[in-house]
């Protein structure tokens, strides 16, 4: 897909089809040699590309509106958009092979359509090839647990130290016999998430096995980076976390 874009149609050309697949905006002018060099390299690679890529080409001269709202100081200059963003760039004219490094940069790994697939057997060659995607490995040791191997998740998570979701993860998998935790992650499943951290928290509170305390620890710091930094539940359940705790 290859096109003419401009100032009045830049943002549905460009920011809003991002959110589809990456587009690429080659900022070009009529009197820049460097970019007839360019510009039908860009449009080769992303025709090979077959629709997996959009091009826009922007006159900066026409339009110097876009040119000075993206800061374009030398041409040809290429941006690439996702999610309508900048998401990575390059000025000047470049060689056939890095044009193609910049495009497939782009571009979907197998690694991720494997994740995106969600077999078991995606996610195992998905970290064959990649062997730190965390979402693999979460997503494969969700599959482990429900079919009842522990064992398996566990090895599986391990492999992601430093990871609040595999650590908090791994943590309910060895709680989750204990009776007296099973209405706060019955609660967590059902979407009640305030009553389960709070349960959770309150055992903390009232244990003084280190072990379980940390278990405990771990598994409500898993919830709270699955809620994010900024949800209003997530910044109160820390502030009860850090209470009983300290």
């Amino acid at each position: 897909m290859i096109f003419d874009t401009s100032e009045a149609t830049f943002e549905q050309d460009v920011i809003e089809r991002s959110r589809e697949l990456p587009v690429v905006v080659d900022f070009w002018a009529a009197w820049c040699g460097p970019c007839r060099q360019l510009t039908p390299i860009l449009e080769s690679a992303v025709q090979a590309r077959d629709g997996n890529v959009a091009l826009a080409k922007l006159d900066t001269d026409a339009n110097p509106r876009i040119a000075g709202a993206f800061r374009i100081q030398g041409i040809p200059a290429v941006k690439a958009f996702k999610d309508g963003a900048v998401v990575a760039e390059f000025v000047g004219a470049q060689p056939p092979k890095a044009v193609d490094q910049f495009l497939d940069s782009l571009l979907p790994s197998e690694a991720d359509a494997l994740v995106e697939a969600g077999g078991e057997e995606d996610l195992r060659r998905a970290l064959e090839l990649e062997p730190a995607r965390v979402d693999a490995g979460l997503a494969l040791a969700r599959i482990l647990r429900e079919r009842g191997d522990r064992d398996g998740a566990l090895a599986i998570l391990e492999e992601f130290p430093g990871s609040f979701a595999a650590e908090g993860l791994a943590a309910r998998l060895r709680l989750e016999d204990d009776e007296a935790l099973r209405d706060a992650f019955a609660a967590l499943d059902a979407g009640d998430t305030q009553r389960g951290l709070d349960a959770l928290i309150a055992a903390i509170a009232a244990t003084d096995d280190s072990a379980r305390r940390e278990d405990l620890r771990r598994a409500v710091v898993g919830v709270l980076d699955d809620l994010g930094v900024e949800h209003p539940l997530a910044r109160e359940s820390r502030r009860k976390l850090a209470s009983a705790l300290y």
